[in-house]
């Protein structure tokens, strides 16, 4: 029988090292990114290291693209503490740059006070010329020849009786390539959230299949902002299958549950961070014009998933010193990272109203730059987001007083993944962070089962054989909730009993029961 590295047989169960440092060695991933949107109604009322190595090409950011680089990262940040202070030990995943992105084209209209909180809480009112750098920003991320798939896509759907500001459209045109499509949702509202739901389909090859649910939009709405980013990387160093084993991942103290850990020693860019007992680990992707970045603490010490230190500590000044070039140290690194699936769903109107955006969402909006009336406001901004990580790569539908201490070390480092840390994906030439998560519980062979499932939850015509999946489904995930410990895993759990209500609905509506 072949020996694996770190004495573990192929086939058998993984044995890991303890929370010592160690070295790395990782597969190919893949991330697909998330779409975002907000849908518009008109109001109804009142309302320290060296570097040996760089690991790929971090050209040099123009100043004002250093601006919108530092603003964009701001608001990641923020977002992530608003997003953990309502799930404090789940997983989480967004992509900061969509949302930016689908806010920055709302922005463009605004006016006042509704401008003033919008540009505040973006950190807008520290870059110049804030439009035609996401321009820039844009041509760059969807150039074409690179070693990976990258799209950020923008579209406008608009109310065919609604009349907005030619200088509007235009600009939203201009600036983030997006289109106006006029669609009837006076008459049709739920043909024209098929049409939006198909577009982002596309534009994520099929990983977000449906953005808007039923009840989205109505007869009332007569603007859907949407924008949609779509990644997918292979690693510049990809994982071997064979190398894939079964081994615990701690959830917390007390729970564990078994994982597809990968594994793979190599010389990856690798820090430390004495004051947080942190390791830093980089992965680049095939081209070095992106890579994954994880915090990875050396243990859980709190009661919840270990991470509450590092995430009190995140802040736009620590992370640019925790993972720049000099601080960062090309080393011979054992890695261990779970493969991992995540599809997350968020509404983030109370997320940004966390954040100081407040009149956007009431009858006090001010959006006359696109109407020329105050008879606007944003109904509900929601924004889905998938990210898979395996052997090939990653695809995804997505501090400067008391900078801690480096510690780094020439000889071999152990990094193993075998319980919570905060992961970014970024885009290396202009710093951008485009995705954005906290794994705390890996899931893999369940969510292919729920997607699989989703899709045929409303069968077509009177297909008995489909309609029999459903209830399969339940029991398949009755058997395989049981293990289950986190609360949004408890959430998916009830639906799919609602799924399984609506399936008993459907029989006795045929006279079958």
């Amino acid at each position: 029988m072949e020996t694996l590295p770190s004495g573990r047989r192929a086939g058998g169960p993984m044995s890991l090292p303890g929370p010592g440092r160690a070295s790395v060695r990782v597969g190919k991933g893949g991330v697909q990114g998330p779409g975002c949107l907000g849908v518009f109604g008109a109001p109804r009322g009142p309302g320290g290291g060296r570097r040996l190595t760089g690991p790929g090409p971090r050209s040099a950011c123009s100043p004002a693209m250093e601006q919108l680089s530092a603003a964009n990262t701001r608001f990641a940040l923020d977002l992530f503490r608003a997003l953990r202070k309502d799930s404090p030990a789940g997983n989480i995943f967004v992509s900061p740059l969509s949302i930016s992105s689908a806010l920055a084209m709302i922005f463009l209209g605004t006016r006042g006070s509704t401008a003033a909180q919008v540009s505040k809480a973006l950190h807008f009112d520290a870059v110049e010329e804030i439009h035609s750098r996401f321009q820039s920003l844009n041509a760059d991320i969807n150039k074409r020849g690179a070693s990976y798939i990258l799209k950020l896509a923008n579209r406008l759907y608009g109310e065919k009786t609604y009349n907005f500001l030619p200088e509007f459209l235009a600009s939203t045109q201009k600036m983030y390539g997006a289109e106006l499509a006029s669609v009837d949702f006076q008459q049709a509202s739920e043909e024209a959230r098929k049409a939006i739901n198909k577009w982002v389909k596309g534009q994520t090859e099929g990983k977000i299949p449906e953005l808007l649910a039923a009840g989205t939009v109505d007869s009332m709405t007569k603007l859907v902002l949407v924008n949609a980013i779509y990644f997918k990387g292979s690693w510049e160093d990809e994982f071997s299958k064979k190398d894939t084993a079964d081994a615990p991942f701690r959830l917390n103290k007390k729970d564990k549950k078994t994982v597809k850990m990968m594994y793979k020693k190599k010389k990856f860019p690798f820090g430390y961070i004495e004051d947080l007992k942190c390791r830093v680990l980089e992965l680049p992707y095939r081209g070095r014009e992106l890579s994954m970045l994880i915090l990875l603490p050396d243990d859980i010490e709190d009661e919840s998933t270990g991470l509450k230190k590092i995430e009190e500590h995140l802040t736009l000044e620590k992370l640019h010193e925790w993972t720049k070039a000099e601080n960062l140290d090309r080393v011979e690194v054992n890695v261990y990272l779970p493969k991992f699936k995540l599809e997350e769903s968020y509404e983030l109107n109370s997320h940004l109203a966390y954040l100081g955006v407040q009149d956007l969402f009431t009858g006090r909006a001010d959006l006359s730059g696109m109407s020329g009336v105050r008879d606007l406001f944003i109904s509900k901004i929601v924004h889905k987001s998938f990210v898979e990580v395996n052997e090939e790569g990653t695809e995804a539908a997505a501090a400067t007083a008391g900078i801690a201490t480096f510690a780094m070390m020439m000889h071999e480092e152990n990094f193993v993944a075998d319980h919570p840390f905060i992961f970014f994906i970024r885009h290396n030439p202009s710093s951008n962070i485009l995705f954005l998560g906290r794994l705390c519980s890996p899931y893999f062979l369940l969510l292919l089962l729920f997607l699989f499932f989703q899709t045929i939850k409303e069968p077509p015509g009177d297909s008995l054989p489909c309609l029999l999946y459903s209830p399969l489904s339940y029991l398949l995930w009755c058997l395989c909730g049981i293990t289950w410990s986190q609360e949004v895993d408890v959430l998916c759990f009830l639906l799919k009993v609602l799924d399984f209500c609506h399936v008993i609905w459907v029989f006795m509506a045929m006279e079958w029961l």
